[in-house]
Parts: C-alpha cells; structure tokens; sequence
C-alpha cells in the first residue's frame, strides 16, 4: 500500500487568511437625514434639541460613522455637534459611511502587520472567507508582501492563481 503524500503540506506554502484582520470593533451609521426637515433642511434649534434627547449610550465602546445619506448641504458645525456630544462615549468617531470606515480601517490594520515575516516564502491568500472582504485588501496585502515573498498566489492550496513571482536576481 502506498503512503499517501501531503504535497501542499511539503510545498512550504503558507496560507494566509486576510480575515484575521478584520477589524473586531462594532462599527455604527450616524446619518444625519434622519435629523433633516423634508429630508433636505438642517434646522440648527431642532438638530441640537435632537442631540440632547439622543440616549448617547447605544454608541459606547462603538466606532461611530458620521454622514448624511440624502443630497442635502449640511454645515460643517452639525458634525462638528455630533462628535461634541460622542465624544469620550464612542470609541472613534469619523467621517463616512459604515462601509467605507470599516473598509479604512481593515486597511490600517493590514498595513500595520510586519509583512517581513513572508521573506523568501510562498504565500497564498486565501480567496474563501466568511466574511465579505473588500478587494482593496487583497490589493493592499499583495503591495506589502511584494518586497518579501518569494510567490504570491491566490485561491486554496488545491486550486490557486500564481499572482506573483519575484524576479531571478
């Protein structure tokens, strides 16, 4: 009987998963339509009565994101209440939709990682995840591990696309 062989195990491939770097922190919409008079006037004794009423609890420990979904022209010194009235609640508090603040702040942290780690190694970035990953971090891990792997590769071990390959020196 023959001995059967792990050759992904033997390839010295190191499957890297990019959800570890998902960011764990709840992240919560703050949008300002709700607070419009006809969905397009921000009236300024209304927002800031609106603001005090407001159980600022529910955002504690949260990372806020602060924006305005309609097409109307909010004055800067609304946001500028918001984060008066958030801040020391919230964890951070910044300006954009859900998506684009969770999407800035997976990138952060994928930057942060020490990439130098992979030098001279085979790296596959795994394509399957639970969660939705956004592809500017496949982007974003491909430009830190270029200067470092020997190979960059995308998919599963079973079934990948050669995306890199450092150059013979």
């Amino acid at each position: 009987m023959e001995m059967i062989v792990n050759k992904v195990a033997k390839s010295g491939l190191i499957t890297l998963d990019l959800q570890k770097f998902y960011p764990e922190d709840e992240f919560v919409e703050f949008d300002l339509k709700d607070f419009l008079f006809m969905e397009l006037i921000l009236k300024e004794k209304d927002f800031r009565q609106a603001l005090e009423e407001i159980s600022w609890d529910a955002y504690r420990g949260k990372i806020l994101c602060v924006h305005c979904s309609t097409d109307a022209i909010i004055a800067h010194w609304a946001y500028m209440l918001v984060v008066a009235h958030a801040s020391g609640i919230a964890k951070e508090i910044h300006f954009g939709t859900k998506a684009s603040i969770l999407e800035k702040s997976f990138l952060k942290i994928i930057s942060a990682h020490d990439w130098s780690q992979y030098d001279g190694k085979k790296v596959l970035l795994k394509g399957c995840s639970d969660k939705e990953l956004f592809p500017s971090a496949y982007l974003e891990a491909t430009k830190q591990l270029t200067p470092f792997a020997d190979r960059i590769m995308y998919g599963e071990a079973c079934s990948f696309v050669p995306v890199y390959r450092r150059p013979k020196q």
